[in-house]
C-alpha cells in the first residue's frame, strides 16, 4: 500500500507533463474561445454572457505576471490542470495506497481529454480543478469513522470536528466549481443520490457536515448569482437553452446525436481506456461498507444519463461530460485489472492513449495529420496576427487621410470570435465591437455596443468573412451609412494551407440608424 517510490514517480511524471504543457501553452497561438475569455478579464465580473468568472480570474492573473502573451492566459489554467491530476492522485492513494495515486497520474495525463484540454484556458479547467478537490474531500469526510464499532456510518464525538472540516473544504471547493461553469452542480446532486442508495450513508443527512457544506458552497456562489439578477439570470437562459433547447431533427437527429456524443467520449479518453473506465464504474457499484466507491461511480452515471438526455434535444459538445471522467480515474486506479490478459490490454491501452495525445500535441506544434488548414480545427487559432496587421495599416491610413472626414473610427467583428481576437492582436488592443447581426447574442451585448457608443458620421471597419458576393450584414447595414467600401482580403494562413478568407470593410457616415437582428437580444420566442 505504501511505496515512497511510487509516489516520487507520481510527482515526477506531474511536473514533466506540467513543463510540456507550460511550453506548447506559450508557443501556440490563443484560439477565438481564448481571447474571448481573456477580454472579459480587463473587466472583471462575477458573471458573464456565458459562464461564471472564475476563467476570467485566472486568466486576469496570468496575464499580470507574464502579459498579454499566450503564456499569460493559459499560465493558470494550466497549473489549475495540474492540480486537477494532483488531486485525483492524492483521492486514489488515500484509497488504496502509493501505487494508487501513480496510476491515477499515468492514467489521467495521457487521456487525450486531459492532455489537449489543460493546455487551453477555458472554463473547464477551474472547474474540473475545483471538482476534483471537492472529490478529495468528500472521500476524507466519508472514509472518517465509516466502521466505527459502536455507530456504524457516523463520525464518533471526537471525530466529528474533524469530519466537519472535510465537508466545509468540500463545500467551499464545489462553489468554486460553479463558480466555473454551472454543470459541476451534477457533482454534489450524485454525491446527494449516493448516500441515499448507501445504508450507512444515509446517516450522513444526520450530521452537520453535509448542510456545511451546502451553505459555503452557497456563499462562494452568491456573487454570480447576484449579477445574473441583476442581468435577468442571462447565463442561466444561455445553458438552458444552449444545451436543452427545441430538439431538430426527429428521433434520427436525436440517434445521431447520441452517437455522436458516445464517439466523442471514445476518442476523448481513448478506446482502450475507456472500456476500462466504464468497467470501473460498474465495479464500483458493488456493496462496500464505507460506500465510497458508490459514490465514486453515481457521479459519472449521474453526468452521463443528463448529457444523454440533453443530447436526444441539442449537440452535446465532447468537453461537457469531462466532469464524468473524474472519479472513474479514481476508482480505476485504485482498482486496476489484475488478471494477465486484462493487465496487457490495460497497457496497451495507457500506450494507446499517450500516442494519441502525444499526436495531438505535435499536430498542435506543427501540423503532421493529412487535414485541410480550413478542415483542421487545431488551424483555427492560426492567421490573426496577420490580419491584425492589415487591420491596423487600415486604421492609420483611414485616420490620416483628412480626405475621408469621419469622427470616430470603431474596429468591429460581426462575431465574438472575431472580434476577441482582433482585440487580442491588434497593437493597442482596443475595444473591438461584435455587431452579432446574423449569429447568437454574446457579452458583447452586454457592453455598450456601436449604437450606445457612436454619434452620426462616425465609421466603422469591420472584418467578415469573405464571400462570393455581397454579405448578409453589408446588405443590412447599407441603410445606416452613407458609403460602404469593399477594401482588401486577407487570408489566415497555418504552413502552406489557408484557413479561412476575411475582407475588409468601410463604412462610414452612420445616418442615426441600426437594422434588426436576425436572433434579438434577450431571446423572443
Amino acid at each position: 500500500m505504501n511505496d515512497s517510490r511510487a509516489w516520487r514517480q507520481a510527482l515526477t511524471i506531474l511536473g514533466l507533463t506540467t513543463a510540456l504543457r507550460l511550453v506548447i501553452g506559450a508557443v501556440v497561438p490563443l484560439f477565438p474561445d481564448e481571447t474571448y475569455y481573456w477580454d472579459w478579464s480587463r473587466g472583471l465580473q462575477p458573471g458573464y454572457f456565458d459562464h461564471p468568472g472564475m476563467i476570467a480570474l485566472l486568466v486576469k492573473g496570468g496575464t499580470l505576471i507574464f502579459g498579454s502573451t499566450p503564456l499569460g492566459v493559459r499560465f493558470f489554467p494550466i497549473l489549475a490542470g495540474s492540480a486537477t491530476t494532483l488531486a485525483l492522485a492524492l483521492t486514489a492513494r488515500t484509497i488504496a495506497g502509493d501505487a494508487a495515486g501513480r496510476l491515477a497520474v499515468l492514467v489521467f495525463v495521457v487521456m487525450p481529454i486531459s492532455a489537449a484540454g489543460f493546455i487551453l484556458a477555458t472554463p473547464d479547467a477551474p472547474m474540473l480543478c475545483a471538482l476534483a478537490w471537492t472529490i478529495w474531500a468528500v472521500v476524507h469526510a466519508l472514509l472518517i469513522s465509516a466502521d466505527s464499532d459502536d455507530a456504524p456510518g457516523h463520525a464518533s464525538e471526537r471525530e466529528r470536528p474533524k469530519t466537519l472540516w472535510w465537508w466545509a473544504l468540500a463545500g467551499l471547493f464545489i462553489g468554486c466549481a460553479m463558480a466555473s461553469k454551472f454543470t459541476s452542480v451534477f457533482v454534489p446532486i450524485a454525491i446527494a443520490i449516493a448516500c441515499l442508495l448507501h445504508s450507512r450513508l444515509q446517516n450522513r443527512y444526520g450530521e452537520p457536515g453535509p448542510y456545511v457544506a451546502v451553505l459555503l458552497a452557497s456563499l462562494v456562489l452568491a456573487p454570480v448569482l447576484y449579477w445574473n439578477w441583476q442581468h435577468d439570470w442571462v447565463a442561466f437562459a444561455f445553458q438552458f437553452k444552449h444545451g436543452l433547447g427545441d430538439p431538430k431533427g426527429g428521433a434520427l437527429g436525436a440517434l445521431n446525436r447520441e452517437l455522436e456524443l458516445l464517439g466523442g467520449q471514445v476518442g476523448l479518453v481513448s478506446p482502450i481506456l475507456f472500456y476500462f473506465m466504464v468497467r470501473a464504474i460498474r465495479r464500483g457499484l458493488d456493496p462496500t461498507p464505507d460506500g465510497v466507491r458508490l459514490v465514486l461511480s453515481v457521479i459519472p452515471i449521474v453526468c452521463f444519463c443528463f448529457f444523454c438526455y440533453s443530447a436526444t434535444r441539442k449537440s452535446v459538445e465532447a468537453n461537457w461530460p469531462a466532469i464524468a471522467w473524474l472519479p472513474a480515474v479514481v476508482l480505476l486506479a485504485s482498482d486496476p485489472p489484475m488478471r494477465d490478459r486484462a493487465t496487457r490490454w490495460f497497457r496497451g491501452g495507457l500506450g494507446l492513449a499517450g500516442t494519441l495525445s502525444a499526436i495531438i500535441y505535435l499536430h498542435t506544434i506543427t501540423p503532421i495529420l493529412p487535414l485541410r488548414a480550413d478542415r483542421d480545427q487545431v488551424a483555427k487559432a492560426w492567421g490573426w496576427d496577420q490580419l491584425s496587421a492589415v487591420v491596423d495599416r487600415n486604421r492609420g491610413a483611414i485616420t490620416d487621410r483628412a480626405a475621408y472626414n469621419i469622427g470616430t473610427l470603431f474596429v468591429a467583428g460581426e462575431r465574438y470570435q472575431d472580434a476577441s481576437e482582433l482585440a487580442f492582436h491588434l497593437a493597442d488592443k482596443p475595444q473591438v465591437l461584435s455587431l452579432n447581426l446574423m449569429g447568437r447574442p454574446n457579452h458583447y451585448d452586454l457592453r455598450p455596443t456601436f449604437t450606445d457608443r457612436a454619434k452620426p458620421g462616425d465609421a466603422i471597419l469591420l472584418v467578415l468573412d469573405d464571400e462570393p458576393s455581397e454579405p448578409k450584414e453589408i446588405r443590412k447595414l447599407a441603410c445606416c451609412f452613407r458609403r460602404i467600401d469593399q477594401r482588401e482580403m486577407v487570408a489566415l494562413v497555418r504552413g502552406d494551407g489557408v484557413v479561412t478568407r476575411k475582407r475588409l470593410w468601410f463604412l462610414r457616415e452612420w445616418t442615426g440608424d441600426w437594422p434588426l437582428r436576425t436572433q434579438p437580444f434577450p431571446w423572443i420566442d
